[in-house]
């Protein structure tokens, strides 16, 4: 596991409820839900090696027509 350094983040308000409330669907914290959507995008945009796990959930999500809705 990866050393961790907290910071402090200053986040709109409703922004912070969205995310809180995917978190809450996902079963992940609000800390863990703001680290995946962080890491997901680095790696989506090239910025962050991808591993194989991340492409395979990627593939799963693609084929998941619930999240076609996303945008």
């Amino acid at each position: 596991m990866s050393k961790k350094k907290g910071f402090a983040l200053r986040i709109d308000e409703d922004l912070l409820n969205a995310i809180e409330k995917w978190a809450a669907d996902e079963f992940r914290s609000t800390n863990g839900q703001i680290e995946w959507i962080i890491t997901h995008a680095l790696k989506r945009t090239g910025r962050l090696k991808k591993d194989n796990k991340i492409e395979n959930e990627e593939e799963l999500s693609n084929t998941n027509p619930e999240n076609n809705n996303e945008e």
